[in-house]
């Protein structure tokens, strides 16, 4: 559940998001279930979903990070090359004097990002590079440099703040230099084409990466593993770690239809939902709860399928009092017949700090639950 975590909110009297949503399948778990705390990155470290992610997956996450326009062009299954530099782009509003009003344009719908995306694509050019425009979801996009000799070690654009100019991409050494300019000379030109657009008429560049392989899951742990996503970025992470994407799932009615029907063919699930996150990041604290409601009602139908272990968490937390990600650490359930459950608590941060896995890293998840499904060897003799 993404962006899980929270803070205590006085529209709730004191009580978290999770803590006051109404959840009683949740609740009931807990009782037979370990609960602890997780550190996505370290003390005090806000994360990304990118290193968020590849944390729960065991990755260390500063080792292995990996920028996000790489995920999201993976997620939507372009066929990244060597040396492309990959980019996520948002279409953002600005006024007339080019500060920005909104970072997301509203929202857009992804039918509108498309029509938008196969107009830059198609009217934006670079002399002597390769440039591929493509739609991800919502306000989000994808922009492809493929050329030899360029560098991904480039700042964003996005300044994080409305109310500010979209800040000139800059590049940390020779290669990355040339291009951060071909980036400013896109997004100039983006700006001219979409300057009568409305809300859609700017453009925020955020996660300037180059593709690198990585080991696999079914390297490391030997699992077969596949992904239950519907949002691209998050299909991306598990495509780059080598996990199968199912399906094309819009709903998580879909999403649980397409994790009976591939039960039987893999060792490990990831089943993702988005808008637990999107509610923080809006400031939306009953929309939060209310998003944890939703969640709740379908467990049943998870619990149903009698996984050896199961896994709740987030990848980090989104207090909807901050509208962002957090350096919180993130409520941890997990369930096995070889656990020690814990003290009879409800699942929220408070009990979950009581819980008896304790406070762990993010890369701590995956060995645990290897070993509470008999997976992992004794060391030494």
């Amino acid at each position: 559940m993404d962006g899980l975590g929270g803070l205590p909110a006085k529209e709730l009297g004191g009580k978290t998001e999770l803590e006051a949503a109404q959840k009683p399948n949740f609740d009931q778990l807990a009782q037979t279930s370990a609960l602890g705390l997780h550190e996505p990155i370290s003390l005090g470290i806000t994360p990304g979903s990118g290193p968020a992610h590849f944390g729960i997956f065991g990755y260390d996450p500063i080792k292995w990070n990996m920028g996000r326009g790489v995920l999201e062009t993976l997620g939507i299954g372009f066929d990244l090359k060597r040396g492309d530099i990959a980019v996520r782009t948002n279409f953002c509003s600005l006024d007339a004097k080019g500060l920005i009003t909104d970072r997301r344009a509203g929202r857009i719908p992804t039918k509108e990002c498309v029509r938008l995306s196969e107009i830059l694509d198609k009217k934006v050019k670079l002399k002597g590079i390769k440039t591929f425009v493509r739609a991800v979801r919502d306000y989000r996009g994808a922009l492809v440099l493929r050329a030899k000799g360029l560098g991904p070690n480039v700042d964003d654009t996005d300044p994080q703040v409305v109310g500010a100019n979209p800040l000139p991409a800059v590049g940390k050494d020779a290669a990355s230099k040339r291009t951060a300019k071909l980036l400013n000379e896109f997004v100039m030109q983006a700006h001219r084409v979409l300057k009568d657009e409305h809300p859609a008429n700017g453009l925020l560049l955020r996660g300037i990466s180059t593709y690198r392989p990585y080991p696999t899951f079914r390297e490391i742990y030997k699992l077969r593993a596949a992904c239950i996503a519907v949002y691209p970025m998050y299909r991306g992470v598990s495509r780059l770690v080598g996990m199968d994407l199912i399906g094309q799932p819009e709903t998580m009615d879909e999403e649980l239809d397409l994790l009976g029907k591939f039960w039987g063919d893999y060792d490990f699930f990831f089943f993702h939902y988005k808008y637990t996150d999107s509610r923080g990041e809006d400031g939306n604290v009953a929309g939060k709860v209310a998003e944890i409601e939703k969640v709740d009602k379908v467990l049943p139908k998870i619990l149903k399928l009698n996984p050896d272990v199961l896994i709740i968490t987030g990848d980090h937390s989104t207090p909807t009092q901050l509208k962002s990600h957090s350096w919180h650490p993130v409520p941890l359930l997990m369930r096995a017949p070889s656990f020690r459950t814990g003290h009879g608590g409800k699942f929220g941060e408070t009990d979950c700090a009581k819980g008896t896995i304790g406070p762990i890293k993010s890369t701590d998840i995956m060995p645990l639950a290897m070993a509470h499904s008999g997976k992992l060897l004794k060391f030494g003799a």
